[in-house]
């Protein structure tokens, strides 16, 4: 990344941590920074139900009409606009040692460097025994639509044995520990409610058996791995690259008569409901990933600018939504779009449990006077009222 060429500087906020803030005038649709991951993973779940993809990069390895076949038990389903679907399911690659696949020797090259000769069921490292029942235990806690995972952690300490500058690296990855409450607000992560005590004791006691090294001590100790475990929902972004998501944006992006749009988004909404009654909630994010600039990126309920992953992997890409002043905040919003049209006390219940903040953006300060129920009790009140 070359800092000289970015329209934005890193910097200190009076009471949000760090910021991005524009250099330059930004208009809506200008790109301001594309990212790799520090690491990226795909979901526990996601695998378990047969999600293929590259295992470096995200990169999905099955078409949009092959999952959605798997997804939905119909093996004669056929999507329309075949067009808009972008895998090429003829490369793919796997480790020699194990099935793990790869969409490129290049990902597959630059997984055995940074963590898989520690993670692969086949070496001298870990057991498989052992990495299957961090899976299981894992998975207990969390189920889905998976927003974590674990394995970010398990692929963190994997790197952490094969970085030459060990150091550094952990000094990245504590960038992003700073706290799993807020004490001001009395705020507690909700991965780290009373219900999950015995289930993080295990955790901790699985990833320390496993992955134990003297550079990393301070990580297995009670408070280290609260810190270390409330990045999972703090700081790790959900990556948007599964085959059929990319299908649907593209369809999405098609220039239709209304027709045939309605058509299509009918088509859509009953493929949803299909892949829910077979697989459960369908999770357009095929993994998360650690960025250490966008992580900097502060929320707002009426961003600027927006994630999105234009290359169908983990490569993260911000654009702006919106123009942009120079000197002004670049903000992205930390919530799905269903969310930010909540209720502002129903947003501020989700930040504060899972982010440890209270939303003062201006369009939470523009509600204040709102009543403090949140959208579903807005619903009930609907109800009631008929």
């Amino acid at each position: 990344m070359d800092e000289q060429k970015l329209p934005f500087v890193v910097r200190k906020t009076e009471n949000k941590g760090f910021g991005l803030f524009a250099t330059k005038d930004l208009n809506a649709g200008d790109e301001i920074l594309v990212e790799e991951p520090l690491v990226s993973c795909q979901f526990a779940w996601n695998k378990l139900y047969k999600y293929l993809a590259c295992d470096y990069c995200m990169k999905s390895l099955e078409t949009a009409e092959s999952m959605s076949q798997k997804l939905t038990e119909n093996r004669s389903l056929s999507l329309p606009h075949p067009e808009c679907c972008e895998r090429n399911v003829a490369i793919t690659v796997q480790c020699p040692q194990c099935e793990i696949t790869y969409c490129s020797t290049s990902c597959r090259d630059k997984a055995f460097t940074e963590y898989h000769q520690i993670l692969c069921p086949h070496s001298q490292h870990c057991s498989p025994e052992g990495l299957e029942q961090l899976d299981e235990t894992w998975r207990n806690i969390h189920y889905p639509p998976e927003t974590a995972t674990v394995w970010l952690l398990a692929k963190i300490m994997a790197r952490v044995k094969m970085e030459k500058n060990k150091a550094e690296f952990i000094s990245y990855i504590e960038e992003f520990c700073h706290q799993c409450k807020n004490e001001s607000e009395e705020i507690v992560h909700k991965l780290l409610g009373d219900q999950f005590k015995d289930q993080l004791h295990m955790l901790r006691e699985q990833l320390k058996s496993l992955f134990y090294s003297d550079d990393i001590a301070h990580w297995f100790t009670v408070e280290g791995f609260e810190k270390l475990f409330a990045l999972l929902g703090t700081n790790q972004q959900g990556i948007g690259s599964s085959a059929l998501s990319v299908w649907v944006h593209n369809c999405d992006n098609l220039d239709l008569p209304d027709g045939q749009r309605d058509q299509l988004d009918t088509f859509i909404d009953k493929l949803y409901e299909d892949l829910e009654k077979v697989s459960g909630s369908f999770l357009n994010c095929e993994g998360a990933g650690l960025y250490r600039v966008q992580s900097k990126c502060n929320h707002s309920c009426a961003p600027n600018a927006e994630v999105s992953f234009l290359h169908n992997d983990h490569r993260l890409t911000v654009k702006a939504i919106n123009d942009v002043a120079a000197g002004e905040e670049i903000t992205i919003s930390y919530l799905s779009e269903c969310e930010l049209n909540r209720s502002r006390h129903s947003r501020q219940k989700h930040l504060r449990e899972n982010y440890l903040f209270t939303c003062w953006c201006k369009k939470c300060q523009a509600q204040n006077g709102d009543p403090d129920i949140t959208s579903d009790e807005d619903s009930e009140d609907d109800m009631d009222d008929t």
